[in-house]
């Protein structure tokens, strides 16, 4: 009678021995190393997780929601996203270990969807520890700690399927260095941390893509620690502009070979504010931005990234395509806020 089955001939080790000379693993002592570094994870991020309860008024009605938060400094600084306490007037913050208080809100960043919040109270609280995310790995273990549909302190583990990955934020800007995970997030994750197995957080969780499994977001810690920073220095994060409205249109390959660029694309003035650093540069509706201080512009996000608060007041090189061909003009950006 034939072998309908895949075996593949001969016998095969057995599950846990070793074969050909080769060391002996066992599984459940792979199991078990996991397992640990998990436990240890959440030995020392869980106590600084803490439940985000708002109440207020949004788009005209009384609202109340739920997400997650962490603690970042002993003195009670508190890492969460701008969606969870937008919006909020009060806000209360519950910690795993049942104590309670009120939070204020120091200040919001939609464009990163973050926020910093200063907790209430004179206790020394349990902080974690913000890891440098340019070191994190594709396929490096990820434990998620949050307050997912009401149930506190759920741990979820999976791996860091992606690095580097952009997102839309709320209000349609480009969320950069953001991190994508397997680990499972719900609502109520909003807001709490990623962590590494070393126990530090490599990102702040954000947002799913909704009828998909294992496709998570977290905002990385480089930019939640470039917020925070900002938001204690000046109460908002600082950011140039110029004073136009842009879109991204086709370099035409006439254009592009003509100017020697190699892009394909690029952002066109469709408008021009009056008085603003771009017109008194002389820019002009209609012309082609393809180059920040020497750096290609492709698109709209492209231009908003490069006008962070270090070009603020500074002088800026910006490379337009007319009719004439390539010309550079300097621009002094202001403070996007002002």
């Amino acid at each position: 009678m034939p072998n309908v089955f895949g075996f593949l001939g001969g016998m095969q080790p057995a599950r846990g021995s070793s074969s050909a000379g080769g060391s002996f693993v066992d599984d459940g002592e792979l199991l078990d190393s996991y397992s640990r570094a998990v436990v240890d994870v959440v030995d020392t991020v869980a106590p600084a997780v803490v439940h985000v309860e708002v109440s207020g008024v949004r788009n005209g009605r009384r609202a109340e929601g739920t997400g997650s938060g962490v603690l970042v400094s002993p003195d009670g600084l508190i890492l969460t996203n701008n969606h969870v306490i937008e919006g909020a007037r009060d806000v209360t913050i519950s910690m795993s270990d049942g104590r309670r208080f009120s939070a204020r809100t120091l200040g919001r960043d939609a464009d990163t969807d973050l926020a910093v919040l200063r907790g209430e109270t004179s206790e020394t609280l349990p902080a974690a520890q913000l890891a440098n995310s340019k070191g994190v790995r594709q396929g490096q273990i990820a434990i998620a700690i949050g307050n997912p549909l009401g149930f506190q302190s759920t741990v979820t583990a999976g791996i860091v399927s992606a690095v580097g990955r952009s997102l839309r934020a709320q209000n349609g800007r480009l969320i950069g260095d953001v991190i994508q995970t397997d680990a499972a997030l719900n609502p109520g994750n909003s807001g709490g941390p990623l962590a590494n197995s070393a126990g530090q957080v490599i990102g702040i969780n954000t947002a799913v893509i909704v009828g998909a499994q294992g496709i998570c977001f977290s905002v990385a810690s480089n930019t939640a620690l470039h917020v925070l920073t900002q938001i204690l220095a000046h109460g908002r994060v600082r950011r140039a502009r110029i004073g136009i409205v842009a879109e991204q249109v086709p370099l035409p390959a006439r254009v592009a070979y003509r100017a020697e660029l190699k892009q394909q694309s690029a952002v066109r003035v469709r408008e021009l504010q009056a008085g603003s650093p771009a017109a008194e540069a002389g820019m002009q509706q209609g012309d082609l931005i393809v180059r920040l201080d020497g750096e290609p512009v492709t698109g709209a996000d492209d231009l908003f990234r490069m006008l962070d608060e270090r070009r603020i007041g500074t002088s800026v090189s910006v490379t337009i395509v007319r009719s004439s061909g390539l010309t550079e003009l300097i621009v002094r950006p202001a403070d996007r806020e002002l």
